[in-house]
């Protein structure tokens, strides 16, 4: 399956980078959105994508990025939410204001873009939509409780949109990514580049399997697949 073009939400370093290259590369033309859109420059640059602000948590947001891209005739035909929110503490100190926006980001954002992705690909004939999920979508970890609720939720958005779109040709991917991402920030020193832990997954090898699931032949389609470094436990 080879896409017209992708849309990535939440876009940034790391994972969404991976997966703009490897898109890129195979011909894909790339769209990329974020809150921070002034970050991205770097990477749109170096790709040739397209970057667009949003928030995925606002439904206008979401909407206006979406009319941008058909005004651009850049519809999707693959779709993937990597957007979310972390929130940690005691469940008895937590704020309730900042736990919503955590659980908004993470899961409403992800109903908002498959929405918007899905009444488009419905139209065109078929199309793939991939959410990133985490170690926490599967169990919640103390102090991590709005984390865990956002993307328990992700899942059942996942397995919900699945069980009605699979058989209208609208492919949908859940990514359980079971660890921590290597990036610059995390695991990573300029000093010391043979010393990386394998504790943290390389996002290009997580790219790699993520597009491989959303380009999966329809006769053999797989709803979630799990990543994990080979030394992390389950």
């Amino acid at each position: 399956m080879a896409f017209r073009a992708a849309l990535i939400v939440g876009a940034g370093a790391g994972l969404s980078a991976a997966l703009a290259r490897r898109l890129a590369a195979a011909g894909t033309k790339v769209a990329l959105a974020a809150r921070n859109v002034e970050k991205l420059a770097p990477l749109a640059h170096e790709v040739g994508a397209l970057a667009l602000p949003c928030n995925a948590a606002e439904p206008a947001e979401v909407a206006c990025l979406f009319a941008e891209l058909d005004r651009r005739d850049l519809v999707p035909d693959c779709v993937i939410y990597n957007a979310s929110a972390r929130e940690r503490g005691p469940i008895a100190e937590l704020d309730p204001a900042r736990v919503a926006q955590t659980i908004a980001v993470s899961a409403f954002g992800g109903f908002l873009v498959g929405q918007q992705a899905a009444r488009r690909m419905l139209a065109g004939g078929g199309g793939a939509i991939g959410f990133t999920g985490a170690s926490a979508s599967v169990k919640g970890y103390a102090l991590s409780a709005p984390f865990a609720m956002g993307k328990f939720a992700l899942r059942g958005l996942a397995q919900s949109m699945a069980r009605e779109l699979h058989p209208q040709g609208i492919h949908i991917v859940h990514l359980v990514i079971d660890g921590g991402i290597r990036s610059p920030g995390h695991g990573e020193t300029a000093g010391a580049p043979d010393r990386l832990p394998d504790r943290l997954l390389d996002p290009a090898a997580i790219a790699e399997t993520y597009l491989h699931a959303l380009e999966q032949p329809r006769s053999a389609w797989s709803l979630e697949v799990e990543l994990r470094p080979w030394i992390e436990r389950f």
